[in-house]
């Protein structure tokens, strides 16, 4: 092989599918210079990529909302067959099928040793944590791709165990390298667990995996808001209460009319940095998820935070925001003794459990995304009908392996 198709952030709005080298056993420069290493990679392995799914996460760059350089290449919900390996990979073995947790991991440091898989000390010179396809993460290149190169591929890949039983499921399958583990880690950090009251910040992907991860934890009521109709309905079509945030009345009234008390036991924030504020023509207003999570979640409740947060948004309404910089009513949270989880998944924290639920169709994860299979080349219209608000999450088939 001597190239491989990817794609590629071009200008707000705007992605291509381009070509590119083709992967070699090699971490990036800029990662082999910062931390004295050598370049050459014999613990990594090479996939071709079996899905590839468009992130919420991804969206922020491709608006221009974060410092993105044109031509940074994409992807970091992957999951591929193994098709190389290095000469220290021991584990994993030509014709596996795996998911490939979208953080970026040594194994080895400290963060990785005990478990913080997303804050890895030697993947990234510019900071804790890594990841493919995205700025400031390493310069890593994405997964939305026909092949991609993984580092550390024992400790990263998660192998399934039955290949044909992976292709049958690679829909579900497929959520693992991302939106599964991150929407879990938000209910779970929130502390959901048996009848518990649950509000859901946004039924987007990544909201709606937070939704059936608080089922799955044995949530009694699992509450969903949102201004788009389309993703409120699909919250609902496996069991949750859509909130509507465009009719009048505040959270707390609507929380109310569900549960008969305007507080929750716990509380997640699936929409991150480009939060607009309540009703149909409501401008962005950053802080308004953050603040009406405190304000619903009853005293000594936790918020989980998987949505994304930036230090960087050239587009935010004002100079803080910019810098990422909040106003936040942290002393009402202060107040409610209030637990705040942030930051990237570890995704290896919850992988192998999800598959097994998975695998034993405990969980219906690409149903309740409603996860939409498209080609490579479709990739830019993908892009484009996620950005319009489409409730479908998209699943890119590079080689035309996900069963129709």
């Amino acid at each position: 092989m001597s190239s491989n198709r990817v794609v590629v952030y071009k200008s707000p709005g705007e992605v291509e599918v381009e070509s590119i080298d083709y992967p070699r056993l090699e971490v990036p420069r800029e990662v082999a210079d910062h931390f004295g290493i050598t370049q050459k990679a014999p613990h990594a392995a090479i996939l071709k990529v079996t899905t590839t799914n468009i992130c919420g996460s991804d969206q922020h760059m491709v608006r221009g909302r974060t410092t993105a350089p044109v031509g940074q290449t994409l992807g970091h919900e992957i999951t591929g067959e193994v098709v190389e390996t290095g000469e220290d990979v021991l584990f994993v073995r030509e014709g596996d099928i795996c998911s490939v947790p979208f953080n970026i991991a040594c194994g080895r440091c400290r963060m990785c040793e005990e478990g913080k898989t997303g804050i890895c000390l030697n993947v990234n010179p510019a900071r804790a944590g890594a990841a493919y396809g995205y700025v400031d993460m390493g310069g890593w290149i994405g997964g939305q791709a026909e092949y991609v190169m993984v580092p550390y591929a024992d400790f990263n890949l998660l192998k399934f165990p039955d290949r044909d039983q992976a292709l049958e499921k690679i829909l579900d399958l497929t959520m693992l390298s991302d939106i599964f583990p991150t929407g879990y880690h938000g209910a779970y950090t929130a502390g959901v667990t048996t009848g518990s009251t649950v509000y859901v910040a946004g039924a987007g992907p990544v909201g709606l995996a937070a939704a059936h991860s608080a089922q799955l934890l044995g949530a009694s009521v699992v509450m969903v808001g949102d201004m788009n109709a389309d993703r409120l309905r699909q919250a609902e079509s496996f069991g949750c209460v859509g909130i509507d945030l465009t009719t009048d009345g505040t959270l707390e009234e609507k929380i109310a009319e569900v549960i008969g008390e305007p507080e929750v036991d716990a509380a997640v924030d699936a929409v991150g940095f480009e939060a607009r504020g309540h009703g149909a023509d409501a401008g962005e207003a950053p802080a308004t998820v953050l603040n009406d999570c405190m304000g619903v979640a009853r005293a000594g409740a936790g918020i989980g935070i998987p949505g994304l947060y930036v230090t960087g948004d050239p587009g935010a309404v004002d100079d803080a925001a910019k810098e990422g910089t909040l106003g936040v009513r942290l002393g009402l949270g202060w107040a409610k003794s209030h637990r705040f989880m942030t930051g990237q998944c570890p995704v290896k924290q919850y992988n192998r459990k999800l598959m097994n639920l998975i695998l034993h169709d405990k969980a219906q994860i690409a149903k309740a995304v409603s996860a939409t299979t498209i080609s490579l080349d479709e990739a830019p219209q993908g892009y484009q009908q996620f950005d319009s608000g489409v409730a479908q999450k998209f699943v890119i088939d590079p080689h035309g392996m996900v069963e129709a």
